[in-house]
């Protein structure tokens, strides 16, 4: 669907990368946020980062938290839902998938409020039938967001007063899973079973996969008073729970959705094209190749919108370690490994 060409804003002291993966620019009140936006500014990644997003003049938005001259704000809106995808990474479960992009919206089928770039990563608060509410997280420089005085109330609102709450036609991407029944806890979809839980336990949903949800416990083990506790290093613990790429070659299919620490050799910043049907076209990824010298294919690291700044920065044949989930352990086209990336180092 067409769409007005971005542009960002430089000013000084500012990072401009050369890539925008998100455009998102709210017009009307949205719920919860309590600032608006005093100039056009960047939205980034991360402070002084990656640029994902311009917001437009009195856009409103909700203030997060502040570090030093930057506030870390939620924006948000509706998008057609068959323009996105799924996704499961750093806390995002829909991506844009559309040729082009897509259009950010006020509310379903609603004035338009941003277009968001192909690629973009998002959170699914909600879906209705065609459309889903999605909220984006992001940077912001500080003297560019003017406050909102909170109103004052000096009496309780009556039950007319209180708007009805919004109820999804799908459950929403967060909430609370209560097993009903024993249920197996998997370390991914038709992955391995890590444990069981009694009928009754209560876990916070984090993500949706089609029927599949991502979840997260707390508790108590009980560890008797003076039992001492080794030190162990994080090195240690990468090493003890990370998969080998001899035995991801071995058994191709049986460790997706596994998280691998694994040392490489970057050899290029490529761009899929669409004969790679493990990708979306145009994905970018990192083409690498094992440094242990016990395989010779390469090995394909997909980027989420945020890494590219730090990918761009690569020389050829440097070495990199990698932490990522498995995507696939034999790609369609070639048979290698897909990485989604988690965490990119420099060095060994």
């Amino acid at each position: 669907m067409p769409f007005p060409c971005t542009r960002r804003v430089s000013r000084p002291g500012f990072v401009a990368p050369g890539i925008v993966a998100l455009l998102a620019s709210a017009v009307g009140p949205l719920a919860g946020q309590d600032a608006v936006i005093r100039d056009e500014e960047n939205l980034r990644a991360e402070p002084n980062g990656v640029v994902i997003s311009v917001l437009h003049t009195g856009t409103p938005v909700e203030v997060l938290r502040e570090q030093g001259n930057w506030l870390e704000v939620s924006v948000e809106g509706w998008i057609w839902t068959a323009s996105t995808s799924p996704w499961d990474q750093a806390g995002y479960d829909r991506r844009v998938s559309a040729d082009g992009g897509e259009n950010l919206r006020a509310g379903p089928n609603g004035e338009v409020l941003a277009v968001m770039e192909e690629g973009a990563l998002l959170e699914e608060v909600e879906r209705v039938p065609g459309w889903s509410h999605v909220r984006r997280r992001a940077w912001i420089w500080a003297p560019s967001v003017e406050r909102l005085a909170a109103p004052a109330r000096t009496e309780t609102p009556s039950a007319a007063e209180t708007p009805e709450p919004v109820q999804p036609v799908t459950p929403p991407a967060q909430g609370v899973f209560r097993a009903a029944t024993p249920a197996a806890v998997l370390g991914s979809p038709n992955g391995d079973t890590l444990g069981m839980l009694s009928a009754g336990a209560e876990m916070a949903v984090t993500g949706r996969q089609g029927n599949w949800a991502r979840v997260r416990m707390e508790g108590w083990v009980w560890i008797p008073d003076g039992q001492e506790l080794p030190d162990v290093d994080a090195a240690t613990v990468e090493g003890a729970l990370s998969v080998g790429l001899a035995t991801v070659l071995a058994d191709p299919t049986g460790y997706d959705g596994r998280i691998v620490t694994w040392r490489l050799q970057f050899v290029s910043l490529e761009s899929a094209e669409a004969i790679r049907t493990d990708f979306y076209e145009g994905e970018p990824f990192l083409l690498t190749r094992p440094l242990d010298g016990q395989s010779t294919r390469f090995i394909y690291v997909a980027l989420p919108p945020e890494a590219l700044g730090q990918a761009s920065g690569l020389t050829p044949l440097e070495e990199i370690t990698v932490v990522g989930r498995i995507r696939t352990g034999a790609s369609a086209l070639t048979g290698s490994p897909v990485l989604d990336l988690v965490e990119l180092r420099r060095g060994g």
